[in-house]
């Protein structure tokens, strides 16, 4: 394996291995408590921008499939791991994650103690870094960390949205018959603004019986109230992505018109944020964010605790109690994770019901959008 080096912005210096792309890369470092589902994390483009590093200290030892990407290719800027088992064991795997990570462009990082990096980043707070196997002086480092973008300058909306509308039409995925299940019959029509959307966010939606047309996120509002008032579609979703919200003012301005409207809508993650600020309440930036799959959130309209997979660094503030009712409580911080509006059709949640692998307590979720739709017809 090739030497990498690794500087932190609080000024730690750091050398490791290399087990992915051979490059000098700038982003954001963060942690997941997650003890399995890397390739989802790694595929999944709300990460993009960011080093995620793993508090599982085994990773890679079930390789890598086709089927269980979040997307079509990888985001992250790197992975980083304790110990990278090269040598993978599993009848679904076609690849291994190092050869994945090379042809991805990804870095991938090991040989590190990745507990010291986890309380660094619980103490001090999320920050950017630069990696790199062809840098090895702290000074040069430094400078290339301190001459590039921090993550909330960047727009990378624009690079993980699709670039033209398509529909969906997978369900979930069989377990027993290792297949994705065909959609069942639509009871209603969407539009899925693709912010960053994971694979398995729209087979959650198909399974719970919507048709799911999905739209880049230069979308049109106008366009969209006219559908609905026209009956074409029921109502828009709002999905994940990466990224400071308060960047995207265009996707903002845009949602202001369907809030106006009254257009029956969606939101997870960075929809929640995002109909956060529309509606005038701005997020703010947590501390070290929520990152794994293990979070528990109660439900407040039943006192049901679930354990939700979370993967956000911003939040909506408390204050916006004085228009919408809060549905899910995050009780690690007990920050918001679940709003609906009081005097629109509109409801969102921060976590992530469609997690897998992972937790399913949440999944009825997509089947109140559903109620929500047919109730407003």
């Amino acid at each position: 394996m090739a030497q990498v080096w690794i500087y932190l912005e609080n000024g730690t210096f750091l050398e490791a291995k290399s087990f992915g792309a051979e490059t000098t890369l700038v982003g954001e470092i963060v942690f997941n408590t997650s003890m399995s589902g890397y390739q989802e994390i790694a595929s999944d483009p709300s990460y993009a921008g960011q080093f995620v590093t793993f508090t599982m200290p085994e990773i890679g030892n079930v390789g890598i499939n086709s089927e269980d990407m979040e997307s079509s290719a990888a985001y992250t800027k790197g992975i980083i791991v304790r110990n990278h088992q090269g040598r993978y064991s599993n009848f679904r795997a076609e690849n291994s994650l190092e050869n994945f990570l090379k042809t991805q462009g990804v870095m991938g990082i090991c040989g590190i103690d990745t507990r010291y990096l986890t309380k660094m980043i619980r103490k001090e707070g999320a920050m950017m870094m630069v990696a790199s196997t062809e840098i090895s002086e702290k000074e040069e480092l430094k400078k290339v960390l301190e001459s590039s973008p921090r993550i909330e300058e960047v727009n990378y909306i624009e690079e993980v949205s699709t670039k033209k509308s398509y529909v969906h039409e997978n369900g979930c995925y069989d377990a027993v018959n290792f297949r994705y299940k065909e959609a069942p019959k639509a009871k209603a029509k969407i539009v899925t603004i693709d912010f960053g959307v994971k694979r398995n966010i729209l087979n959650e939606l198909t399974d719970a019986g919507l048709h799911v047309e999905v739209s880049p996120n230069n979308f049109d509002a106008d366009t969209l109230i006219s559908r609905v008032q026209s009956g074409e579609i029921d109502g828009v979703f709002l999905s994940n992505g990466p990224g400071d919200p308060l960047v995207l003012t265009k996707e903002q301005e845009q949602i202001k018109k369907l809030i106006a409207a009254k257009v029956p809508m969606f939101g997870i993650c960075l929809g929640h944020q995002l109909l956060s600020i529309s509606h005038g309440y701005d997020t703010y930036k947590l501390k070290f964010g929520h990152h794994g799959g293990n979070h528990p959130v109660k439900n407040q309209s039943n006192g049901v605790v679930e354990i939700t997979a979370q993967n956000h660094n911003y939040n909506v503030p408390d204050s916006i109690t004085d228009i919408a009712d809060v549905t899910h409580t995050n009780l690690f911080d007990n920050t918001i994770e679940g709003l609906k509006y009081k005097d629109s059709p509109i409801f969102s949640v921060q976590h992530h019901p469609e997690a897998s692998p992972g937790p399913k307590e949440s999944r009825y979720i997509f089947a109140q959008f559903l109620s929500l739709l047919k109730s407003q017809k």
